[in-house]
This record gives structure tokens, sequence and C-alpha cells, in this order.
């Protein structure tokens, strides 16, 4: 391995220059624009995953609903964990995140399927975090070595749905 060098002070003469701009640095190679959208609609993804997480909480109910419930409210929580984070996000990239519901279901990749019972419950869930493990692995490849920290963020919340569809898939096998 070659020694480091870098010019510190082009480096900061940049950084003085365009300090407005936050922490979108003249490195910054995805198209900015492009990553903001998607970011929206990954906002969108874990709005409408913590809405439907919280309808399945509060509505179901028998004898095998208490794991079920727990699970509901834990994961709806992660996901609003997961939806401050990429707020935070874009906010970071300069741009606005869409927290408007006009168009919300249309901007998410997953869907808010209520369900109609326990089963039913967890599969929608089920079938909506798979819809975003897949979609979030598509984002982290798209976004590469252009935007790191994005990245990061998405394989960070990547591995909290690949956890989630195991907990509900295991619900599913205990009550089969």
């Amino acid at each position: 391995m070659s020694e480091f060098i870098s010019d510190l002070k082009k480096i900061k003469e940049r950084a003085r220059a365009h300090m407005e701009k936050g922490a979108v640095t003249e490195g910054y190679k995805a198209d900015l624009k492009a990553v903001i959208k998607v970011l929206n609609e990954t906002l969108a993804t874990e709005i409408v995953c913590v809405l439907r997480y919280k309808r399945h909480y509060y509505m179901a109910s028998g004898i095998n609903s208490e794991g079920a419930k727990a699970e509901f409210l834990q994961h709806a929580n992660e996901e609003q964990q997961h939806a401050d984070w990429i707020a935070t996000r874009i906010v970071q990239l300069n741009g606005e995140p869409n927290f408007n519901p006009d168009g919300l279901s249309s901007r998410s990749h997953s869907e808010y399927a209520e369900g109609k019972d326990l089963t039913s419950m967890l599969r929608e869930d089920l079938f909506a975090e798979r819809i975003a493990i897949e979609s979030y692995a598509e984002i982290a490849r798209w976004l590469g070595d252009d935007d790191t920290t994005s990245r990061k963020m998405i394989e960070e919340i990547l591995k909290a749905e690949e956890e989630h569809a195991e907990d509900l898939k295991s619900l599913l096998e205990k009550m089969s």
C-alpha cells in the first residue's frame, strides 16, 4: 500500500468555497436529483410499512395474537426509525423529504394491505418485507461507491428488513 497523500490546502479551499452545500462535496459522484427521488420512494415505503404494521398491531386478535402483536409493534417502531434516517439523509443531500400523504402509496415500493385475519396480516407483511429486501438490495448496488453514506444506510435498513422477514416467516410456521 502506498503512502496516503492529500492536498489539504485544496480541500480547505473547496470546503470554504462551497459551504452552503453542507455535506455534499465535490467528491460526491452520484446523480443527486436521482438519489433524492429514490430516497423519497424509500421513505414512502417505510411510512407505508409503519402504517400497515400499526394497523396489524391494533387489529390482531385471537389466541395466537400476542407474539404477532409484539412483532408488529417492534417492526413498526423500527420502520419509523428507518424513515427518520432516510429523511435526515435527504436533508443532508440538500433535498426535501416528501411526507405528503397524497401519492404516498404510489411512491412506495410496497403496498398497504390490511389483511383479514392474523395469518393474512403476517403474509401481507412478509410480502412487503420481501419487496423491500429486493428493491433495497438493488438501490444499494445502484448507489455503489458514488454515495457510500446512502448505500451504507440502505444496507443497514436492508439488514433489518431481512430480520423482519425471518421473524414473520417463523411466526407463520408456528401458526401452521
